[in-house]
């Protein structure tokens, strides 16, 4: 399939101001500005200039193979270039038609990390500790923070609800396929027979609303103060810093009480229903977008089973691509997630490529 050449022509205009713009005298706000725009054109404006200087070289080699006064040999020589040169300008035109699929506008964002133990008792409430962990050392890796927002924890361990803040340049962008239902298939240590267990939890990845994103009217807001309940010692149940919020339109809840500041739990929790609020949208959109597709990728469904840590085998199976990776340890320490996060991600813009030709 050809590139749209106006595009790249606009494409390299705009790499080649951007740098102009660099030399001169700019604010260090529009220096980080220039820099982030240039960091994500750069690798795009390479492979455009180093797809049209392939081009050139087949047209030339075609030329020298036209031309009836080239010798034998050095016709024989352009032939043997040939295959080469195509097949570097067809990885290209690859490479450029991915980097120009449209983005989600949410990739950049911060993101609100839940995850919930589902069926399976303490081993869930086990397995959401190990899934939190997976993912703070990925995020560790990628130069990300994570926040702690609320944790309810496991009688033996681990959580029953963990709520997280992971921020990060892309942090949505890599972690937005993680939505759904992991399983996993062990034996727990409590049990004396040897017989594995099959248990679950939950993982909701939803990217940080802003205030403009979701216009929230007070109107619509039952707000209610309590005192904080469990363990905590002297200072629970003094004062009524808990709070919950209920967005009566949607009926979503969210509970706070994991500051001693009322004001602080209530920040904290306007910024999750906000997150909330917008992703039920976005999913409601997506859904009746893509209610003729199957097998979609990261369709966000929460209920859908997408992945498996069988403990007794090492492996780890994605369902919806059917990757199978045989390196359970280096996945659950957060290592080896990437590989899994980098086949989906490829699934997901091989399907929009295939959209894009069906609809050309």
């Amino acid at each position: 399939m050809s590139l749209p050449e106006t595009k790249l022509d606009t494409l390299l205009a705009r790499h080649a101001s951007l740098e102009a713009e660099l030399l001169g005298q700019v604010s260090s706000e529009t220096y980080v500005r220039i820099t982030r725009e240039l960091s994500e054109l750069t690798p795009v404006a390479n492979a455009v200039k180093a797809y049209r200087a392939a081009a050139k070289e087949i047209a030339d080699l075609d030329a020298m193979i036209a031309d009836s006064k080239t010798d034998s040999d050095m016709r024989a020589m352009a032939e043997s270039e040939r295959p080469q040169l195509n097949e570097r300008r067809d990885r290209l035109v690859q490479e450029i038609r991915v980097a120009l699929l449209p983005k989600d506008a949410m990739d950049e964002r911060n993101v609100m990390l839940e995850i919930r133990a589902g069926t399976g008792g303490d081993e869930a409430s086990l397995f959401a500790g190990d899934l939190f962990r997976m993912y703070e050392r990925f995020a560790a890796l990628q130069g990300w923070k994570v926040e702690l927002i609320s944790a309810s924890e496991g009688t033996m361990g681990g959580y029953k609800e963990i709520v997280a803040e992971v921020k990060g340049r892309a942090a949505y962008a890599k972690l937005k396929f993680e939505s759904g239902t992991h399983r996993v298939q062990r034996v727990p240590n409590t049990e004396t027979q040897g017989r594995i267990h099959t248990s679950a939890a939950t993982v909701a990845v939803l990217p940080e609303a802003e205030e403009i994103d979701v216009d929230v009217k007070q109107d619509d807001l039952r707000i209610e103060t309590m005192r904080a309940q469990g363990a905590g010692g002297q200072h629970v149940n003094k004062t009524e810093s808990a709070i919950r919020i209920t967005h009566i339109p949607t009926g979503i809840v969210v509970n706070m009480q994991d500051s001693r500041s009322q004001h602080k739990n209530r920040a904290s929790a306007m910024n999750i229903l906000r997150s909330r609020i917008y992703d039920a949208e976005r999913q409601r959109i997506d859904a009746a977008r893509s209610a003729e597709r199957k097998g979609q990728v990261g369709s966000g469904d929460r209920s859908e089973r997408i992945r498996t840590y069988n403990f007794p085998q090492g492996r780890v199976t994605d369902h919806r691509i059917n990757l199978t990776l045989y390196k359970l340890p280096q996945v659950i320490s957060g290592e080896a997630l990437g590989e899994l996060i980098d086949a989906l991600t490829t699934e997901h813009q091989a399907t929009q490529l295939a959209e894009q030709g069906s609809s050309a």
